[in-house]
This record gives C-alpha cells, structure tokens and sequence, in this order.
C-alpha cells in the first residue's frame, strides 16, 4: 500500500512538470511573432538586421528629410545622433508626426532602407519613447524639454 502511494505521488509530479513545460512551450510558440526588440539607428547602422526580422526602430526625425511621394507613402531619416537611416512608410502619419520629433516605428530594414509598417509620435512637447531617449543620451546628444544638452 505504502509503494502504490508513493509511485501515484511521483506520477502526479511527472504529469505537473509535463504540463509546465508544455505550456511554457506554447506560449513561447504563441509570442514568437509578437516581441518586437528595440534598435537606435547607430545599431542599425552597425549591425544591420535581417530583412525578415521584425523591430522596432526610434530616434529624431531629422529636418529637412521628409517628402512625401505619389499617394501615401512618406519618405524620411532617423537620427540618433551619431547615424541617420532612412524610413519609407505608406499610409497615415499621426497627427502629431513633424521634423525634429521623436519617434518609433516598427517594420524591418530592406536594401538599406527601414520599411515601416507603424508609426508612433510623441503626444505632448514634452513626452519622447523612453528608448529612444536612452539612445540620444548614449550618443551624447539628448536635449531635456528645458534646452539643455545631456553628458553621459
């Protein structure tokens, strides 16, 4: 009586452990598609990324590189400071979305080119992505809302 006990116990453990991975598998499975990691355009620049990888991308968008072509497609360059990337994307910028602003983007990077398929900007004078201030000030170049440049 005392070994059917004990050997039910171990197979009870053996089936919560199966499960437990099982399902640790699936939703890592589930995810694959839905983490998006974050690069600066220095990165990207450095080590460029796959054409099939998927990521996001943030910094200024540099003055004077914007134009907008035949129909929705908008071409400009991302800048961190210490490189520029070129981005194309096609469909409605928002509102908020001007030269000299901050920004992330998620697509990949075809032919030197960042193709984006989101767009997001900054929704007051003061907010910027939090990665993409992390970047500007590991380049040297972060200006705070009051003016002043950040040392790092």
């Amino acid at each position: 009586m005392k070994g059917l006990k004990k050997r039910r116990r171990i197979q009870v453990v053996l089936v919560a452990a199966v499960a437990l991975v099982l399902a640790t598998g699936l939703i890592g499975y589930a995810m694959r598609d839905g983490i998006n990691f974050f690069r600066s355009p220095s990165q990207v620049a450095e080590e460029p990324p796959k054409p099939t990888e998927v990521f996001r991308m943030g910094g200024l968008v540099e003055s004077g590189t914007m134009v907008r072509g035949q129909g929705e497609t908008v071409t400009f360059s991302v800048t961190d400071g210490g490189a520029s990337v070129p981005v194309a994307y096609t469909g409605v910028l928002p509102d908020l979305f001007e030269e000299g602003q901050g920004m992330i983007g998620t697509g990949t990077y075809v032919n030197g080119t960042f193709q984006a398929t989101e767009i997001l900007a900054k929704h007051d004078e003061t907010y910027m992505p939090r990665e993409v201030v992390d970047a500007l000030k590991e380049q040297g170049v972060y200006q705070d809302p009051n003016g002043e440049v950040s040392e790092n």
